[in-house]
């Protein structure tokens, strides 16, 4: 069973980053050795055994600094066990169906032999930065559609998974 997982993220606002210390409470509960890094922060995967990556949407992308994360250590992730996610919709459609991966995410998921990809709901919440977040705020369009039930019963599954490794 691997003991050491990465989960890594690219936020802008800060939810990403709350989905990602969910999933490690997860894991660690399941007895693994988790760090929970920025993925801009991470230097090397190579201690790792296995790695969860998530990152926010925004304008139908993810993050800059997932994005970035998978290029620069592709030729370490793509030998371990990887999962990816993504946070973004905001609304309820994240509970209510599956949300393919965005572009970018599916070809990246494809190159590196992901196991899975989940989108979860977003988060964009008064004080958000960047103009447009504001702007959707200001219209009323904001709000916190994670779902941590459904969150933490993706992160069992991973852990599930892992152990049978």
């Amino acid at each position: 069973m691997p003991s050491s997982v990465l989960v890594a993220y690219g936020t802008t606002n800060g939810s990403t980053a709350e989905i990602a210390e969910a999933v490690a409470k997860v894991l660690r509960e399941d007895g693994l050795t988790v760090d929970v890094l920025p993925a801009e922060s991470v230097a090397s995967v190579a201690s790792y055994e296995a790695v969860v990556v998530g990152g926010g949407v925004y304008a139908g992308r993810w993050q800059k600094d997932a994005r970035r994360f998978l290029r620069r250590h592709r030729r370490a992730l793509a030998g371990r066990p990887l999962w990816m996610f993504s946070s973004g919709p905001l609304d309820a459609s994240a509970s209510e169906r599956d949300i393919p991966p965005v572009p970018g995410v599916k070809r990246a998921m494809v190159r590196l032999d992901a196991r899975e990809h989940v989108t979860f709901g977003g988060c964009l919440e008064e004080g958000a930065k960047g103009f447009i977040a504001r702007k959707i705020i200001s219209s009323g369009k904001g709000g916190d559609f994670r779902d941590f039930t459904e969150i933490e019963a993706w992160a069992k599954r991973i852990a599930g998974e892992l152990a049978r490794a």
